[in-house]
C-alpha cells in the first residue's frame, strides 16, 4: 500500500473547534465517479457525455480526460483504508449511470453493480457510512443522442436507473442523493457549453433544468418503495449567499434576481412546488414545458438537503442583464483572497447561507455535501504536501459551520471536497482540491497537511464523545 503514514499531533485548537459540534455530527469527504474512477472502458461500462466532451478538442484543459483519473476503480481497498486512516465517519461517492445501464436504460450491467457492492461493503467493513449520489453529471451517451436532459424521456430513464441501484444497494446504504448540482448540469452544460454536453442554448438550459428536477421527483417515490424504513433521501444543490455592496434600489433588485438564478431556480420548485415569480420573464426566456402534476412531483418530501458551497455572490452596481452576467464570473473584490479557481474565500457566506436556507424553506436536516478549495500544491517527494492555505480555508469554513449551528441551522454533517486530487471537469488535472495529493504518473497518494489537520479534528471530536 502506497499511503503515507505521517500523522499530525492533535492540539487544543482542534478540540476547541470539535467541541462546538453536536455528538451525532457526521464528518466525511466527497468524490464523484467520473472524476476519480477511470476504467471508462472496463467491465461493460458505456460511454458518458463527459467521455465525449473530454474527447472533443478544445473542451478540456490540454485534452485531459477521465480515462484513468485517480484509478479509484482499481484501488478501492487502498482508498477506503486511506479514509479510515483519516478517521472519516462517512464517504460521499457517486454512481456512474453508464456503468449500471450502458444504454441509459434497458439491460443492467451486473459488473457495474458489483463494483459498487464491493465499494459499499469495504466502507462498512471500516465503519464508514456510505452516502450515495445517483447522478453527478455522467449521463450515458445514448441518452444524449436523443436529446439528453432536454428530452423529457430522460427523466423517466433516470427514475428507472434510480430504482435499479437502490434495489441492489439499499439494504446497506442508508443515505441517498438523487442529483448533484442540477444548476451546473443545466446551465453550464446546456446554457453556456463549458460542461458536457457542451451546448450553448439558454432555452435548452431552462428545459433541461426542469427535466432534471422532474427526474428527481419521479425517482424519490420509486426509491422509497424499495428502500427499507429509515433510509434517507435528499438532493444536493450548489447554493450561494447573495450580498449587496450598497442599499441602492437597483442593487437590491439585482440581489433578488441573482438569488432567483443561483438558488431559487431549484429551491422553489423543490420546496414550494413553483418557480420563482417572473423568473423566466427576467431571463427573457420561455418557461419550460411543464406538464400537469410536474411541480407536485418535483416537490416530493425529502429527508435532507445537501448544500454545496464554495463562494458568495456580491452585487456591485446595476447591470442591464444581471442574471446573464453576474453568475458567470465577477471582477475581483479589493482586499479579498481567492482560490486557484478564482473563487473568493468568504467563510461567513457559508454560515449565512445555511442559516437563511433553514429559515426560508421547510428543511429539517442539512448537510454540507461539498466544500473545499483548489490551490497549486507541489509535492517535493516527501511524506506530506504542504498546503497551509487549504488548511486555513477548511478551519475557517468549518468554524462557519459551527456558527451556523449555533444560530439554529439544522446542520448534521460536513463533507470536504475532495478526498483526492482528481479530474476537475473542464480544468482537467490542472486544479487540485484534494486533502490527499495524487501523483498521477504513479498514482501514489500522499496526505496533505490539510488532511492531517482534518484527521486531527475528527480524532478530537471522537475523543469528546462519551
Amino acid at each position: 500500500m502506497s499511503i503515507t503514514s505521517n500523522t499530525r499531533v492533535q492540539t487544543g485548537l482542534e478540540t476547541d473547534l470539535a467541541r462546538r459540534f453536536p455528538a451525532q455530527f457526521l464528518w466525511g469527504a466527497a468524490t464523484a465517479s467520473y472524476q476519480i474512477e477511470g476504467a471508462v472502458r472496463e467491465d461493460g461500462r458505456g460511454p458518458s457525455i463527459w467521455d465525449d466532451f473530454a474527447a472533443t478538442p478544445g473542451k478540456v484543459f490540454q485534452g485531459h480526460t477521465g480515462e484513468v483519473a485517480a484509478d479509484h476503480y482499481h484501488r478501492v481497498e487502498e482508498d477506503v483504508a486511506l479514509m479510515a486512516q483519516l478517521g472519516l465517519g462517512a464517504y460521499r461517492f457517486s454512481i456512474a449511470w453508464p456503468r449500471i445501464l450502458p444504454e441509459g436504460r434497458g439491460t443492467v450491467n451486473q459488473a457495474g453493480l458489483d463494483f459498487y457492492d464491493r465499494l459499499v461493503d469495504t466502507l462498512l467493513a471500516h465503519g464508514i457510512q456510505p452516502f450515495a449520489t445517483l447522478y453527478h453529471w455522467d449521463l450515458p451517451s445514448p441518452l444524449q443522442q436523443v436529446g439528453g436532459w432536454v428530452n423529457r424521456a430522460t427523466a423517466y430513464a433516470f427514475a428507472e436507473y434510480a430504482e435499479v441501484v437502490t434495489r441492489r444497494l439499499g439494504d446497506r446504504v442508508a443515505n441517498w442523493i438523487t442529483l448533484n448540482e442540477p444548476w451546473c448540469s443545466a446551465y453550464l452544460g446546456y446554457g453556456i457549453g463549458v460542461h458536457a454536453p457542451g451546448l450553448s442554448d439558454r432555452q435548452a438550459a431552462i428545459d433541461a433544468a426542469h427535466h432534471l428536477l422532474l427526474a428527481h421527483g419521479l425517482a424519490v417515490p420509486r426509491m422509497r418503495a424499495v428502500l427499507p424504513s429509515g433510509a434517507q433521501v435528499g438532493i444536493t444543490l450548489l447554493l450561494n449567499q447573495i450580498y449587496g455592496a450598497d442599499e441602492r434600489a437597483e442593487t437590491l433588485r439585482d440581489m433578488q434576481l441573482a438569488y432567483q438564478f443561483s438558488n431559487g431556480w431549484f429551491l422553489d420548485p423543490i420546496y414550494r412546488a413553483r418557480y420563482p415569480e417572473r423568473f423566466f420573464e427576467h431571463l427573457a426566456l420561455n418557461p419550460p414545458p411543464i406538464q400537469a402534476g410536474d411541480l407536485e412531483m418535483i416537490a416530493a418530501p425529502l429527508d435532507f438537503l445537501g448544500v454545496n458551497n464554495y463562494s458568495r455572490i456580491l452585487i456591485r452596481g446595476a447591470q442591464t442583464q444581471p442574471l446573464a452576467d453576474r453568475c458567470e464570473g465577477v471582477s475581483p473584490i479589493p482586499n479579498s483572497c481567492y482560490t486557484d479557481m478564482g473563487w473568493e474565500i468568504y467563510p461567513h457566506g457559508l454560515r449565512d447561507l445555511l442559516v437563511s436556507v433553514a429559515r426560508d424553506y421547510p428543511v429539517s436536516k442539512l448537510y454540507v455535501t461539498e466544500n473545499g478549495a483548489a490551490f497549486p500544491d507541489v509535492w517535493d517527494g516527501g511524506e506530506t504536501v504542504s498546503d497551509p492555505r487549504r488548511l486555513a480555508y477548511l478551519h475557517d469554513y468549518i468554524t462557519a459551520c459551527a456558527e451556523a449551528i449555533e444560530q439554529g441551522a439544522p446542520l448534521c454533517g460536513y463533507f470536504v471536497w475532495s478526498l483526492l486530487d482528481n479530474f476537475e471537469w473542464g480544468e482537467g488535472y490542472a486544479k487540485r482540491f484534494g486533502i490527499v495529493y495524487v501523483d498521477y504518473p504513479t498514482q501514489r497518494r500522499i496526505i496533505k497537511e490539510s488532511g492531517h489537520w482534518y484527521a486531527a479534528l475528527l480524532h478530537a471530536f471522537r475523543n469528546l464523545q462519551p
